[in-house]
């Protein structure tokens, strides 16, 4: 059985916000040491949540996959809990949070990019790292839809 473009989409996306976050662990800064580390930062808690809901999606392609076609009651029943979960994480989670931190971030990159991003961090995040953080919530909908 051939894969989707959807589901391959998926996988890319996980594999994306992955390698991501073991950049941004990677990156050695002085608010990393201090009280809650990444954990205080909004966009960090957003990419966690990113990365395990793209985890839940591909997990249920793989389910899907393997289950289709097998008659078995009990997979079926297991298949729409993990359904249900994928989709409550993106109505409860994912989206909402995603687009909020998306938004609050550009709008007030626009409004005092200092406020928000100094030069300084330039030096410690590339820019390609902080871009990749900030682009693909708004794909979401097209990864989930399918």
């Amino acid at each position: 059985m051939a894969l989707v473009p959807c589901q391959v989409l998926r996988v890319a996306i996980l594999l994306s916000y992955c390698s991501i976050l073991c950049n941004y662990k990677a990156i050695e800064m002085p608010s990393h040491q201090t009280y809650g580390g990444s954990w205080k930062f909004l966009t960090f808690i957003d990419l966690v949540i990113q990365a395990v809901f793209f985890g839940i999606c591909v997990l249920t392609d793989l389910s899907s996959l393997l289950t289709r076609g097998s008659g078995n009651q009990e997979q079926e029943r297991q298949l729409k809990k993990l359904i249900s979960l994928r989709d409550w994480m993106l109505a409860v989670l994912a989206f909402p949070v995603g687009v909020f931190v998306v938004a609050v971030f550009w709008i007030i990159y626009a409004y005092d990019r200092e406020m928000i991003y100094p030069k300084l961090l330039d030096n410690f995040i590339p820019g390609w790292l902080n871009h990749g953080m900030f682009m693909v919530p708004e794909l979401q909908e097209v990864a989930y839809g399918g």
